[in-house]
């Protein structure tokens, strides 16, 4: 990279600001904060057991087949999977593995990227499913008043 241009990634890097509207940043978390990209996430970070659901619980990140993420991902059409997938590895946050086999075998795997976002996006599943009982309470009594 010349001087020049990295002279400006660094200037850029400083002026991140999700708030901007020309923000790249917008579009990262656009993205991250899709819920096929959170349940990817977890399933390729080892979330997919029972025991990722207690709390300290550390499942081990694995490789997974585009039917293994196509059965766990109940309701996820084809083509979004394949568009999530094809994005996610664009940012560098999976990595797709071809084995030439018959038929042939692709895998997806967690980036380091990807393992350090996995970490958020798993707290974010653990809080969503622990807190929708009072999400529900507070619907119902939201919707009972008066308006």
């Amino acid at each position: 990279m010349k001087p020049a241009k990295a002279a400006q990634v660094a200037q850029a890097k400083t002026e991140y600001n999700a708030f901007l509207a020309a923000c790249p940043s917008r579009q990262l978390l656009d993205r991250i904060s899709d819920k096929w990209v959170v349940l990817i996430l977890c399933a390729l970070g080892g979330d997919t057991a029972d025991k990722s659901d207690q709390p300290g619980a550390s499942p081990a990140p694995r490789a997974m087949r585009y039917s293994e993420l196509s059965r766990l991902l109940v309701g996820v059409s084809q083509k979004m999977l394949t568009q999530t997938l094809r994005a996610l590895e664009r940012d560098g946050l999976l990595t797709r593995t071809v084995t030439p086999t018959i038929p042939v075998t692709v895998t997806y795997e967690l980036t380091d990227l990807g393992l350090s976002l996995h970490h958020l996006t798993r707290d974010l599943r653990h809080w969503a499913q622990s807190r929708m009982d009072e999400v529900f309470a507070n619907r119902e009594q939201h919707d009972a008043r008066p308006s």
